[in-house]
């Protein structure tokens, strides 16, 4: 059965809804249901307009994508690794949730898609001589975070199909979506932090780059493009409003920060003279050369005339080879975590700690990512809680009052706290079976003898 359906939009041809009925004593009949259900999709809207496959649709997609050049390099890694090769030949029409569902399935069993084929792992697809580096291919599944990404993309993608109008309908929204990662940050401890700090400073320049990631919580990327002119020595102010990122063509370029805005971030004392040491060690330097050490030079340059900005990916490296060196399990975005948790533990506020870090939604990041336990922390929160909580009766209830049989509460913060404290000691000094006297209640509570004796008197009438 063949119903028309218009033009193609991609190919400009002729687009029929074509469906196959088995032959059979009721094959009329079921031809005239065949005919009327694609008359009703045409007429409805509800027909796809195209026989596009899904890697047609990338492709018109990435023509008209507008996101950041980094961005949509992590996104045409993804498209060929894993999407093209498994979902390209599809057409779009066909694509719906339970197929979008298995391929995830298969995402988390193999990220090679081997489909349980033996085959030699090796370490490169160059030529090369095998070592103990290539093996028996051993499946391992893609992480959640990145199986949740690949889902977005094709949610984008159809999203733009129903756009064109070359489907009715988007399959991901039906889909169930991948479980959302928990995140779990790993900011090295205060022993650690020390550590590193210490084993970097044997070259005073890396460990000034280490101190400020550590201090300002900056990314990366915003620290390699830091440039003098930025850094407010005399009001301990830095500004940051660049970063170094991936271009198009896979080369290192300069842009604008990942929320493109600059914020100000307001330095310590200690941060404020070790930069300041810093420089003068640089102007130092560029002096001997017979060079100037011009504003708008990096701060982390690797040119003695500051010229050029670092790597962000030989920064991470570095990095690397000195946490495996100390034996401790950290990378160099943990820096990050750790500002953003020593500040929550010290009481800062959530926006303030958002801002420093450049996060967006009133912090709601900041806590869900950055947030990392704290034994500092909720030991305050137990000691605090326990000295909000009623006093503790005991089981000795032939002891007298003296001994008081019940432990007396903390010293409280107000009038009404201390009395509705010394109330609950009461109680439970009575439930033991002694008979404190307003002397004790008053101490017990903290307050003047004549008041402990006065809501003696009133306990008293209220049980008469």
């Amino acid at each position: 059965m063949r119903v028309y359906a218009g033009v193609d939009p991609l190919t400009k041809r002729r687009h029929d809804l074509t469906e196959v009925i088995p032959p059979g004593p009721h094959a009329a009949r079921e031809a005239e249901k065949a005919r009327t259900r694609l008359l009703n999709q045409v007429d409805e809207r509800r027909n796809p307009r195209t026989r596009a496959t899904v890697n047609q649709l990338l492709d018109r997609w990435l023509e008209v994508l507008n996101v950041e050049p980094s961005t949509r390099r992590g996104y045409v890694l993804k498209l060929d690794k894993h999407i093209r090769p498994m979902l390209g030949s599809v057409q779009v029409a066909r694509v719906d949730a339970e197929l979008l569902e298995t391929f995830y399935a298969r995402l988390r069993k193999c990220r090679d898609h081997c489909d349980g084929r033996r085959f030699v792992q090796h370490r490169t697809q160059r030529p090369h001589e095998c070592d103990h580096r290539c093996g028996k291919h051993v499946c391992k599944g893609l992480a959640a975070s990145t199986i949740r990404q690949i889902h977005w993309i094709l949610s984008g993608a159809l999203d733009r199909a129903v756009r064109w109008k070359w489907i009715a309908l988007n399959p991901a929204e039906q889909a169930e979506k991948p479980a959302l990662p928990h995140p779990d940050p790993q900011p090295p401890t205060a022993a650690e932090a020390s550590r590193i700090v210490a084993a970097a400073w044997r070259d005073p320049d890396w460990g000034t780059f280490i101190w400020c990631a550590m201090t300002l919580g900056a990314r990366r990327g915003e620290l390699c493009a830091l440039r003098w002119q930025h850094v407010d020595l005399v009001n301990s102010v830095v500004t940051l409003r660049r970063a170094i990122s991936v271009g198009e063509d896979g080369k290192l370029v300069e842009k604008d920060t990942k929320s493109h805005q600059q914020r100000r971030t307001v330095m310590d004392p200690d941060t404020a003279e070790v930069l300041a040491e810093h420089k003068r060690r640089w102007e130092a330097r560029a002096r001997a050369l017979g060079i100037d050490l011009p504003p708008e030079a990096f701060v982390f340059s690797p040119a003695p005339d500051g010229s050029a900005f670092p790597a962000p990916d030989t920064m991470t490296q570095r990095y690397d080879r000195l946490a495996k060196r100390l034996s401790i399990d950290s990378h160099l975005h943990t820096l990050r975590h750790y500002s953003a948790t020593e500040l929550i533990a010290a009481g800062t506020d959530i926006r303030t700690v958002a801002g420093r870090l450049g996060h967006g939604g009133g912090g709601a990041t900041t806590l869900r990512v950055y947030a990392a336990w704290l034994s500092e922390a909720d030991q305050r929160a137990a000691s605090t809680l326990s000295g909000r909580m009623p006093a503790r009766p005991t089981a000795a209830a032939d002891h007298d009052a003296s001994e008081s049989a019940v432990r007396a509460p903390r010293r409280p913060r107000a009038p009404r706290e201390a009395k509705s404290m010394a109330f609950e000691w009461w109680q439970a000094a009575r439930l033991a079976g002694a008979a404190p006297t307003g002397a004790e209640v008053a101490k017990a509570a903290g307050v003047d003898p004549s008041v402990g004796r006065r809501w003696r008197r009133e306990w008293l009438a209220a049980e008469e």
